[in-house]
């Protein structure tokens, strides 16, 4: 396995102002050998403040085993609500999907078999990429003629709303911290757009979709608001909604809940941005400053990895997800 970073974007193409050196990027799990395979790109969660390590390594590995290619994806955030992302984490992931399918022969992969993982926010980020992949234009004249569009797509715990079920803290960091607030008719464009059981349509792939009932965090209502416009615009979907188990339960087995999350450079970017504010370059109140460092860890603590008990009716997820993917491959 390779586990190298490959940068999304020359250092002229990426301008977000919180990045403080951070350059999103993709690390791969590669098998050696000349066999053509399917790959999955791994898109962690963290509410669009942060990328949680325990979404990514770990299902890599998963679908590694089972004989994809695989690639876990570092996105922008907004770690501190104060630069909105707009659409700069769909750049990301339209850019690394056209990335892996340029290089598809290299790296051994077949390009009309390029699926996407996504949890919670990064199953909103997922989703974005399945509904608006054609809005996601490349300027760079070695991408812009290559597809952007996901063959099919695992959403977990997806943030998929912007209404009543919402995630807000989501929307804030994408779409700018008083969303919610301002009640103008722009602000109300952007919510709608970013809820993305309204931008559902024919072109959308296939979509594999799970939850848990008991998710207090983001509804499972996120889920079925999104696989009934999927049911209405003639897509194919799976669903599994699990009895129970809380949300971030990655792949919910005893190496995830004993807090195994493998390497953890999903947070290079918080890593940058917290090192920015004990030097002063990002200027915090007192308080707000000691507090951000007291709760901010570079190393996941136990309360940050929510330590839990395995869920062996959650964990068959990725086996699930395997079977439904190779079917609609045939």
């Amino acid at each position: 396995m390779n586990q190298r970073a490959i940068a999304l974007w020359g250092e002229e193409e990426y301008d977000y102002p919180m990045a403080y050196g951070f350059m999103p990027n993709i690390v791969p799990y590669l098998h050696e050998g000349e066999k053509v395979r399917p790959c999955v790109l791994v898109v962690p969660g963290g509410g669009y403040c942060f990328v949680a390590p325990s979404e990514g390594e770990p299902v890599a590995d998963r679908f590694w085993d089972k004989g994809y290619q695989t690639f876990v994806l570092t996105y922008t955030v907004n770690m501190l609500f104060n630069a909105p992302l707009k659409d700069q984490a769909l750049k990301d992931i339209s850019r690394a999907i056209r990335i892996i399918r340029k290089n598809a022969e290299k790296w051994h992969i077949d390009p009309d078999k390029i699926y996407i993982c996504g949890f919670s926010a990064g199953g909103h980020l997922c989703a974005d990429s399945c509904v608006h992949f054609m809005e996601a234009e490349d300027p760079n004249p070695q991408y812009k003629n290559i597809s952007a569009r996901p063959d099919a797509a695992i959403l977990s715990y997806p943030v998929i709303t912007s209404g009543e079920y919402a995630h807000q803290d989501s929307f804030r960091a994408l779409l700018g911290s008083d969303i919610y607030e301002q009640q103008d008719e722009s602000s109300r464009r952007l919510l709608h757009h970013a809820s993305l059981e309204t931008q559902v349509s024919g072109q959308t792939p296939p979509c594999f979709l799970w939850h848990t009932a008991t998710d207090g965090l983001v509804p499972m209502e996120n889920t079925l608001l999104f696989v009934h416009a999927l049911k209405e615009h003639g897509i194919t979907f799976a669903m599994h909604v699990f009895s129970k188990g809380n949300h971030g339960l990655s792949i919910a087995d005893s190496s995830w809940a004993h807090g195994r999350v493998g390497e953890t450079y999903c947070l290079e970017q918080s890593i940058k941005v917290a090192q920015a504010i004990r030097e002063d370059r990002i200027m915090l109140p007192l308080e707000s400053k000691k507090a951000f460092l007291e709760s901010f860890h570079e190393v996941p603590t136990q309360e940050d990895l929510q330590l839990n008990i395995p869920n062996p009716e959650v964990a068959v997820w990725p086996e699930l997800a395997d079977e439904w993917l190779t079917s609609i491959a045939e």
